[in-house]
């Protein structure tokens, strides 16, 4: 068994497994070398030998603990047939969304359009540099993935007035979400990937039917995955206090929590669950002083624990990566 799902699995404390959301990436001079020559970043993302080599570039350099696939949550949309482009400077663009086209697709046709990133997945875990490091695959959460489709672009300045105005349209849509991100998954674990997270990006955004649209449809992945006999980490950003709500109603085996969720309260709060992450990435853009107090709160917070290391959101893209190597070197050491 692997560093990150004994401590999911067997709650080990002995271990201290660290990855970092977004590791595979932008602030990584190899990475941004592979971009310039590849600007489309759908294709980028289906492109297996590349997508393998950026995911294990964080890996040569800082050795984590887990090797989280070079993609993006919204392959799933793209799967469906959804237009998807990501534009510099402003992020992904979405076309307009085609309910009967989408209501046709089946699984071998959204299979066949994504399969290469299950290809990278398995070129990826078979490599050596993966021995007795865990093979990280993810999605989006239903909201989160309804949200970009619906909106078509990242929603930064909140949910237009008329989001919920097609009930029949987000119902419809919903249902293929779910079956599709359940595919999706299985596809992934076929490949390779030994734990599945879960990024509810947007989940911060709900003021109010949050069991409607976040905690049930996580639920019905969460309990999926865990059929498949996975460990599966769900990253709820932005809920607030309502982490413990989620945490007793979807019971994850681990539970990412944001950088404005207070560790000790998450230590109290949120039980029987293993708890990731919570630095805020900002924090490696200071002082290496500023960096090893920000790291020894949660350290101290989570001692005596199953805990693994990570941030409260992705790597920041202007991240130094000495800095990311003494964060790691330090946690390590501590």
């Amino acid at each position: 068994m692997t560093p990150i799902q004994k401590c999911l699995i067997n709650k080990n404390t002995k271990i201290n497994p660290v990855w970092l959301m977004r590791q595979a990436g932008r602030y990584l001079p190899e990475f941004r070398e592979i971009r310039k020559q590849n600007p489309n970043f759908i294709k980028l993302c289906l492109n297996t030998d590349l997508a393998s080599e950026i995911t294990l570039q964080p890996i040569r350099r800082f050795g984590f603990d887990g090797a989280v696939i070079f993609s993006d949550i919204l392959m799933l949309p793209y799967g469906l047939g959804q237009k998807v482009e990501f534009e510099k400077n402003f992020g992904p663009k979405l076309g307009d969304i085609d309910l009967e086209t989408i209501r046709d697709v089946d699984e071998i046709i959204f299979s066949e359009k994504v399969y290469k990133v299950y290809k990278a997945i398995e070129k990826t875990s078979k490599d050596p540099l993966m021995s007795n490091r865990d093979m990280i695959g993810f999605v989006g959460a239903p909201w989160t993935i309804l949200v970009y489709m619906i909106n078509k672009s990242s929603p930064k300045k909140g949910l237009s007035d008329d989001f919920f105005k097609d009930d029949f349209l987000i119902n419809r849509l919903l249902g293929i979400i779910e079956k599709f991100l359940k595919l999706h998954i299985k596809n992934q674990i076929e490949a390779g990937a030994q734990v599945i997270q879960i990024f509810d990006s947007w989940a911060g955004l709900l003021e109010n039917k949050i069991p409607e649209y976040i905690y049930i449809p996580t639920l019905n992945i969460v309990d999926y995955v865990k059929k498949l006999g996975v460990p599966v980490i769900c990253f709820p950003r932005g809920i607030k206090e309502n982490y413990k709500d989620f945490n007793n109603l979807v019971k994850p085996d681990g539970i990412n929590i944001d950088s404005e969720i207070d560790p000790d309260w998450a230590k109290d709060k949120l039980k029987d669950v293993v708890i990731q992450g919570g630095l805020d990435p900002r924090t490696l853009l200071k002082t290496d002083d500023e960096i090893f107090k920000g790291a020894t709160k949660y350290i101290k917070a989570f001692k005596d624990m199953p805990y693994v290391f990570n941030l409260g959101h992705g790597l920041l893209p202007e991240t130094d990566p000495a800095k990311v190597e003494k964060l790691i070197n330090f946690y390590r050491s501590s």
